[in-house]
């Protein structure tokens, strides 16, 4: 209904100046027509969100009409019918529509208006059903036609069209509008220019001397002459500080909630980047890269924020953040935790005075202050101002920012930019930085533009305004107080520079080293141990492992069959071993050595010894100082061994199968078992002697007999209470029931069990050697037709040889050879080639020597650097 009212009241209104004014009217018209434009295009803006479809479809007939008429009057498009103009523009008090139109445009006008509107008051319109104008198709707006007027002043002697009469406030009425209008555009436009780079030529010294402390950033010097000054940003919490950072930078990009979430100082670094117009940030920290997109700019920054325990709610580690960009001046800045009046629940009680440590540590210093205060908060209980106040008494290095000025009346804002009662030296600057609605960064800025303009108390009082002003002020303070320590950093710097030149000649002497020459050293070392072992490490050496395992059943075999029981073992010494029944017996005993787990034992063996020597490699490389490269590296190990296990297994039980059932035995095959049985016996032998040695040693001679004499007695008692129950008499001097004797009462447990042992391994070497002088001079076992059953030991002597070596054939070659072969090539690619720069820095600095030498050269290689920059500076 007000947009069907606009449109009569538009058409009274020109009826009656022509009835009225006559010609005058028709100059006035305009006017009119720019006061009734102005006036209906805040009241639709102004319109609630929440309306009806309907209500929202008159409004766009409403301007669809007005255009339509502006065009066929004008000739132009209306400047203010963009269809991305955004409504909360016009709402917002900042641009006061029709308070501006009233001002400019002629009260005979207005009274016309108004008569208008009331010829009009008792239409009842509310049957009135309005179009979807956006729907309506078909229509020719050219056959609408106006009607002709006659020319304003007639036509000059030369017929050319006389100029229309000047009347009081048009000029300034068309002004206003057009102002009004094209604010509202260039704030919403997705073509808007973005905003003004800084002063170049002002920003030399600074780019340059930002440059030399993001270098001496990187040397450790504890020299308070090489710190160059930055500016520190310090606010209560919702103070602004935030908005204020981000309107510098021109970008959403710190972290936004509301529990706490600027809990770590963040070293702000902008770079004006003239030449390019890519914009994008960097964490130097992390070597992240280039991050071009700004919200995962914050999310970074929340997390690692939000990474500091609740418990302790703040740190003083930094978090260094560098955005490079056209349209950022050079600055170094630092973002603080807000200031709080009390901590809640969660938080420890001392967060306020933490917070308040924290910022004094980074104010107290040369840096410059940038107190951020809320207008709309009396500045005698501004946190940020009573801290700059306590370390920089006299305000010479602070800067006032208030921030929402929109919040208070101009004449309020004024007085607190003229604050008296709290001087500073560099003053206040007012900014708005916030947009009510969400904006791009451009916008908030002009829009804040507009604001001031409008308000003209805040051009004629002389105060500073506006956040490029603010960027301005910053570049200019920053550049003074850079400037006028340069010759103290000059002298810092060079003192430095002598001191870290005599350190590298006496330490190293002036002897390079690279991070990536140590590396390729270090895996150059590595792949020559490998090689080492590898030649160490034969078929030989594999096939010695496999036949000393199956050795070692060998013997637990012939014991349990046939050494354990007197009779059987009298047996072999007899020609009773020469009938069918011992015959028997050997073949069993060969196919239960071969089935005894051959290929899963023989290929375990083999792995245990390829991961242990593996694991003493990396212990005796990497152990010390790089224990992740150990971790990998027996990662690899474990890799290539898996793949290859269970196949190997399943290839050596294969090619073994048929030794399960039966096993031919040459007569060279029987000569070569003979010895080697021989030379296995003697071996026992002297093993079994060596330990009972070792005994005898420990407890002493007359200790020894005296427990021999108790063990001995405990043994006839047993086989006493044997016989007792019925069992048979055993022989003297068997062993087989030793482990069922108990210590006497009052005998120490372990003495007995040395006793115990002395006698198995006594009557295991007199076994072992009778059976050694049967092996060397019987005739029985001098042949395999004889000494198959007579001697069990040289017939599976002969059968373990057999199963080494068909074993040890797959086992090589599927196995080791295998892995010789991998792990190499598995070191330069995954240990090697696949590092970056940042993770060959940080394999060599786990090495503390090198991670000296690598300090100490960079030191002074960066010392040099940054010398050379400065003596640039002051040439």
């Amino acid at each position: 209904m007000a947009a069907i009212s606009t449109v009569i009241s538009m058409v009274c209104a020109w009826l009656w100046l022509w009835r009225r004014r006559g010609t005058v009217g028709l100059v006035a018209a305009p006017i009119a027509t720019t006061y009734l434009l102005a006036t209906s295009y805040c009241n639709v803006c102004r319109a609630p969100s929440t309306d009806s479809d309907g209500s929202r479809r008159r409004r766009r007939w409403v301007h669809s009409l007005q255009g339509e008429w502006w065009v066929k009057a004008s000739g132009s498009s209306p400047p203010y019918l963009s269809s991305r103009l955004n409504r909360n523009v016009c709402y917002s008090d900042r641009f006061q529509c029709t308070e501006a139109a009233d001002a400019v445009v002629p009260s005979w006008v207005r009274d016309s208006f108004t008569k208008a509107r009331e010829a009009i008051e008792g239409f009842d319109l509310s049957g009135v059903e309005v179009p979807d104008i956006s729907k309506m198709t078909g229509i020719d707006f050219s056959s609408i036609k106006l009607p002709t007027f006659p020319p304003f002043g007639g036509e000059d002697g030369d017929g050319t069209v006389a100029s229309p009469p000047k009347l009081p406030g048009m000029e300034q009425a068309a002004k206003s509008f057009n102002e009004m209008t094209s604010t509202a555009q260039s704030a919403t436009s997705p073509n808007a220019k973005p905003m003004p780079p800084p002063d170049h030529e002002l920003m030399i010294l600074t780019k340059k001397l930002i440059e030399v402390r993001n270098l001496l950033k990187t040397v450790n010097v504890q020299n308070a002459n090489l710190k160059l000054p930055s500016i520190v940003v310090v606010g209560s919490q919702s103070s602004g500080k935030s908005s204020v950072l981000e309107a510098i930078v021109g970008h959403e990009f710190l972290p936004k909630g509301n529990n706490m979430v600027t809990r770590r100082p963040i070293e702000l670094t902008l770079i004006h980047t003239p030449n390019s117009m890519e914009e994008f940030s960097e964490f130097p920290q992390l070597g992240l890269g280039k991050i071009k997109d700004f919200e995962k700019v914050q999310k970074t920054l929340t997390d690692l924020n939000l990474a500091v325990p609740e418990a302790e709610c703040v740190s003083s580690s930094p978090i260094e953040l560098r955005i490079h960009s056209p349209n950022v001046p050079d600055l170094t800045m630092v973002d603080l935790p807000g200031y709080i009046q009390i901590h809640n629940k969660n938080q420890p009680a001392v967060l306020k005075e933490k917070i308040a440590d924290l910022c004094e540590s980074y104010i107290k210093d040369t840096n410059i202050i940038l107190a951020v205060c809320a207008a709309d908060v009396d500045l005698a209980n501004s946190e940020a101002l009573r801290a700059s106040r306590k370390v920089d008494p006299a305000g010479v290095r602070t800067i006032g920012v208030i921030t929402k000025m929109d919040l208070v009346e101009p004449e309020r804002a004024i007085g607190i930019l003229q604050n008296s009662d709290y001087p500073l030296k560099l003053g206040y600057v007012g900014v708005i930085c916030k947009a009510r609605s969400p904006s791009t960064a451009q916008a908030i800025v002009r829009a804040e533009d507009s604001y001031f303009k409008s308000h003209s108390q805040f051009s004629s009082a002389q105060v500073t305004v506006g956040t490029p002003t603010l960027r301005k002020r910053l570049m200019e303070v920053l550049e003074d107080h850079m400037g006028r320590g340069l010759y103290r950093v000059v002298d810092a710097v060079q003192s430095e520079l002598d001191e870290a030149r005599y350190q590298f000649k006496v330490q190293y002497d002036d002897r390079r080293l690279s991070a990536e020459s140590y590396v390729a050293e270090v895996m150059d070392g590595l792949k020559t141990r490998l090689r080492q072992f590898a030649r160490e490490y034969g078929k030989q050496q594999v096939r010695d492992q496999v036949r000393g395992m199956l050795e070692h059943r060998l013997l637990e075999l012939c014991r349990d069959v046939y050494w354990s029981d007197s009779g059987q073992l009298e047996g072999l010494f007899s020609k009773t071993c020469l009938d069918a029944s011992w015959q028997t017996r050997a073949d069993m005993s060969s196919s239960q050595l071969a089935k005894s787990g051959v290929g899963r034992s023989s290929v375990q063996l083999v792995v245990d010894t390829l991961l242990d020597t593996m694991e003493l490699i990396c212990t005796e490389d990497f152990s010390k100082y790089h224990a992740s490269t150990r971790d990998k590296l027996m990662e690899f190990s474990n890799d290539v061994i898996r793949a290859k296990f269970n196949s190997t297994v399943d290839q050596v039980e294969n090619t073994i199968r048929p030794f399960k059932l039966e096993v031919d035995c040459t007569e060279a095959e029987w000569q070569d078992g003979r010895k080697r049985a021989i030379a296995l016996l003697e071996r026992s032998v002297a093993d079994a002697r060596k330990e009972l040695q070792s005994i005898k040693a420990s407890l002493g001679r007359r200790k020894h007999r005296s427990i021999l004499k108790q063990v001995r007695l405990a043994q006839r008692q047993h086989m006493l209470e044997l016989q007792a129950n019925g069992a048979e008499q055993f022989p003297r001097g068997d062993t087989h029931l030793l482990w069922a004797l108990t210590p006497p009462e009052g005998m120490d447990p372990k003495l007995f069990e040395a006793g115990v042992r002395t006698l198995e391994l006594t009557s295991q070497a007199a076994i072992l050697q009778r059976r050694v002088t049967a092996l060397k001079s019987s005739r029985t076992c001098s042949t395999v037709a004889t000494g198959k059953a007579c001697c069990p030991e040289v017939f599976l002597s002969a059968v373990a040889e057999k199963l080494t070596h068909h074993a040890v054939l797959f086992i090589y070659v599927e196995l080791v050879n295998e892995f010789f072969f991998q792990i190499p090539r598995d070191v330069d690619n995954k240990l090697y080639y696949e590092l970056d720069r940042w993770q060959i820095r940080q394999f060599a600095m786990e090495n503390p020597a090198v991670a000296r030498h690598l300090e100490t050269q960079e030191r002074k290689e960066t010392l040099e650097l940054v010398m050379q920059k400065l003596r640039a500076l002051s040439q």
